[in-house]
């Protein structure tokens, strides 16, 4: 049997596609400044991704990363330092591009474009995923403006058409068959306003924060209830495909928030009530957080002191939980890269998180709101929130930073993908199709 060479390299890339999307990651969130306000460069990033990687007592290994821009801070368009220490230390990597206050993600691109050309396939094969976009949904929803009336967003039709910015330009590289996805709150994907967006992705991203969801119960005892409820819906309105937690975690001190208590005992409970039960070695993980980004924020996440690699607390899962998850839905999927709409090939088996970037246009920051829950019976305009919901600790504002270069920069915020052999078969058909 004669293989043609357009067939072989379809072939390859469809293996390479599907050792990406059948790996289970676990990460954390890493931001483009210190609490201090100052950039992070490559020996910050490093101590992170060390630090990471070696968490005594973790459930697996912490050895992928959540960024929030490709821009190093302070530059316009600089490749982040955060790819020199992840190819060093071998850290695979989510990429993300901040997409709000801005009509251009040129300089994100531009940056990218520059690291794959320093770094060529060792830094493409750390790649995972490209999120374009973080909670830029939420920011101009009810819920959103609520919270900060003043915060800077982008609409569906913003989003969607960065992604076809975004594969345009990368279409021919090294990257190309990278799953491309958006990161909001779980209301933002349940409100039917933005299905364009969930259309256009490989999988969805979500960031939920059960801690912020007051008015609904959110004693801790209950966080596992609240953070299922959220997850589900999530994962219902995605209509089959992937669902990566990107971000989530519980802060150590800080604020009470409605009935949650800040502490490292509750930090603790839920690390395991939500983690371990649900999330860790059944869907791509991004804990919030080892390390805190920004000193302004009244609670704190990190999981460790000084990015020590004794954490804070006990990371060891236990055998028994507090939360029944016999009704939960299986969230995790194949995420494979598509053509045309990206509707993508996807078959749930198993259960199933910044700094932007500089743009050309002068991108702004969003500015401190604390995050926060909204009503469940906002029904919202526009992009809005469909059923309320929590926000985040991140470009909701607790991680909000302004670089001193004349770029603005926002810094950080708060599976076991198993393939059907159905989905193989269809997979390994068109690759074989030119034979």
């Amino acid at each position: 049997m004669r293989v043609s060479a357009t067939s072989a390299a379809l072939t390859a890339g469809a293996l390479a596609s599907l050792a990406s999307a059948s790996e289970n990651y676990l990460g954390f969130n890493s931001g483009a400044m210190k609490t201090d306000q100052s950039a992070k460069f490559k020996s910050d990033f490093l101590a992170e991704f060390n630090t990471a990687q070696g968490l005594k007592g973790a459930p697996g290994k912490f050895d992928a990363v959540r960024l929030y821009t490709n821009i190093q801070a302070y530059s316009e368009n600089d490749p982040i330092e955060a790819f020199d220490a992840a190819v060093e230390t071998k850290t695979k990597i989510l990429l993300g591009l901040w997409t709000s206050g801005t009509d251009s993600i040129d300089n994100e691109m531009t940056a990218l474009k520059s690291g794959l050309k320093k770094h060529g396939k060792d830094l493409a094969d750390l790649i995972i995923g490209v999120s374009i976009g973080s909670e830029d949904l939420y920011r101009v929803s009810v819920t959103g403006l609520k919270n900060d009336p003043d915060g800077v967003g982008a609409g569906p039709d913003v989003i969607t058409k960065f992604i076809k910015d975004f594969k345009k330009n990368f279409a021919d590289s090294d990257i190309s068959s990278v799953p491309i996805g958006h990161v909001d709150t779980w209301d933002a994907w349940t409100n039917g306003t933005n299905k364009a967006v969930i259309d256009a992705v490989d999988w969805v991203g979500v960031d939920e924060y059960p801690y912020y969801e007051d008015g609904k119960g959110n004693d801790i005892k209950n966080s596992g209830s609240l953070f299922d409820r959220a997850y589900d819906a999530t994962i219902a309105a995605a209509g089959g495909k992937p669902v990566w937690v990107t971000e989530t975690g519980y802060p150590y001190t800080g604020i009470k928030w409605g009935e949650a208590v800040a502490s490292v005992e509750n930090a603790e409970y839920y690390w395991q009530e939500i983690g371990c039960r649900r999330l860790f070695k059944k869907t791509p993980t991004f804990w919030y957080n080892l390390r805190d980004s920004n000193g302004a924020n009244k609670q704190s996440f990190a999981i460790t002191d000084n990015l020590s690699t004794t954490p804070r607390f006990n990371l060891t899962c236990p055998d028994h939980f507090d939360t029944d998850s016999s009704s939960s839905s299986s969230g995790s999927a194949t995420a494979t890269k598509s053509s045309g709409s990206s509707t993508g090939s996807v078959k749930p088996t198993s259960s199933g998180t910044g700094s932007g970037s500089a743009s050309s246009t002068g991108s702004s920051s969003p500015t401190e709101t604390g995050s926060g829950s909204g009503s469940s019976t906002e029904t919202g305009s526009g992009s809005g929130s469909g059923s309320g919901g929590s926000g985040s600790p991140t470009e909701t504002g607790a991680e909000s930073s302004s670089s001193p270069s004349n770029s603005v920069v926002p810094d950080s915020g708060a599976s076991s993908l198993m393939i059907g052999t159905s989905f193989v078969v269809a997979l390994f058909g068109a690759a074989f199709a030119l034979i």
